[in-house]
């Protein structure tokens, strides 16, 4: 099976990349972040006469996230069920061939004395809690998603200068490895353990992704049972290198299922 995450940032304005992509890249499900868009206005029947199923939570011009799959989504789930906001936009879950699939987009955080950092690392602590309900470590579980954090100075460029941004504080890598502890694995770095790859490339940047100057905040990442069916995992930049892309491209992973 394979699985790959893509913060599209508007589905509707890169919905033929999408589509394109998943013609020829043989993947099984898709998990978008960013899709900026109500649910009434997701591109449902466009995805749907092209063979997939979808999932989706949206809001107006902000946050978005949907499973696209070739195969059944089972038991769907969205938002938070801890009685605090719910973030629908934010979190969508699915059974998917036996795993668990996870699909976040997680608050960037804007500045480190901004209230969404307090919220950011709040919701860290939430999808920590949320787990502990939800799952176990020993299911097979793939957390995926836009993350916001650069776990490693592999994982940006420059990291000597990015000690005070928020997706590469101290603090939010704490919190992250909070999670991880859970019971999660990087399948990326089993494949790339020493490779500066990135996965969002900012637009304000010259020529980032021909220079490789960027950050890997995307992730794939798989509790013991599923990350031992790994069998490759890589960064697809060709999504990036389209006319008018996103910021980010495409994370792509292969289980033997």
């Amino acid at each position: 099976m394979r699985v790959a995450t893509f913060n599209v940032n508007s589905i509707r304005s890169r919905l033929g990349i999408v589509l394109d992509w998943l013609a020829q890249s043989g993947t099984d499900v898709l998990c978008l972040q960013e899709t900026k868009c109500q649910d009434p206005d997701f591109p449902e029947a466009e995805f749907r006469s092209a063979g997939w199923q979808v999932a989706f939570r949206g809001e107006k011009s902000y946050n978005g996230v949907a499973l696209v799959s070739r195969l059944p989504l089972e038991n769907i789930t969205a938002g938070f069920d801890d009685g605090g906001p719910a973030d629908e936009a934010r979190l969508i879950s699915a059974e998917v061939n036996g795993v668990v699939i996870l699909n976040t987009y997680v608050p960037q955080g804007r500045s480190l004395d901004h209230e969404m950092y307090t919220y950011k690392l709040q919701w860290f602590k939430r999808l920590h809690a949320w787990l502990e309900r939800n799952a176990s470590p020993k299911q097979k579980v793939l957390w995926c998603g836009d993350l916001n954090v650069a776990r490693t100075a592999l994982d940006v460029h420059n990291a000597k200068d990015k000690s005070q941004h928020v997706c590469y504080h101290p603090s939010i890598r704490e919190a992250f490895e909070e999670i991880l502890a859970w019971g999660f694995s990087d399948v990326f770095r089993h494949f790339h353990p020493d490779e500066e790859l990135y996965s969002f490339f900012d637009y304000r940047v010259k020529d980032s992704v021909d220079r490789n100057i960027g950050w890997r905040i995307d992730y794939l990442l798989a509790t013991p049972a599923l990350a031992e069916t790994c069998r490759d995992a890589f960064i697809d930049l060709s999504p990036r290198r389209r006319e008018k892309p996103s910021d980010h491209t495409v994370m792509v992973a292969d289980f033997d299922l």
